[in-house]
């Protein structure tokens, strides 16, 4: 019989804690829409705040352009809703030697009288990135004349 020991521990190398890329010196946003109470810098810097919120319904997009390519390890989402029972979609790319590739999509329902918070921490495996683009559907309507909510972000950290 062969048999191997396996540590608990996180097999990628990703940035513990405080380890992230400082957005705000290494890159330019782009959005679609912006709450002037609640600015996307809000959402993008190391210390907690309110977060970001669009300022008109629907869809929105948010679009990190890296001054210089930088490798990509983690990235975490962070979407707080106390308000709108709803089901949203995000997903998140990245544009790798000039081609554009999906990194993760995701749907969480929010609730209340329950679930109100979504944090999600993904491990990555992404080199030379000069783009990353965050589209967030509120409440998976694709439309924004059909949708009745805002899109919201608390925080987005990339290591």
């Amino acid at each position: 019989m062969r048999k191997t020991t396996i540590s608990n521990e996180p097999v990628a190398n990703v940035p513990k804690g405080g380890k992230w890329l400082d957005l705000e010196t290494l890159a330019q946003v782009e959005i679609s829409s912006e709450n002037a109470n609640f600015p996307i810098e809000h959402a993008l810097g190391a210390a907690a705040t309110s977060g970001w919120r669009a300022a008109t319904k629907g869809p929105q997009v948010i679009r990190i352009l890296f001054d210089t390519p930088v490798a990509v390890r983690r990235i975490q989402v962070h979407i707080v809703d106390r308000e709108a029972e709803r089901s949203q979609e995000f997903a998140i790319f990245a544009e790798v030697d000039g081609q554009k590739r999906d990194v993760v999509r995701q749907q969480f329902s929010f609730s209340p009288g329950g679930s109100t918070e979504e944090i999600e921490d993904y491990t990555v495996d992404l080199n030379a990135v000069t783009m990353l683009e965050m589209k967030i559907d509120p409440d998976r309507s694709h439309d924004p004349k059909a949708s009745q909510h805002y899109a919201v972000l608390q925080s987005l950290k990339v290591g």
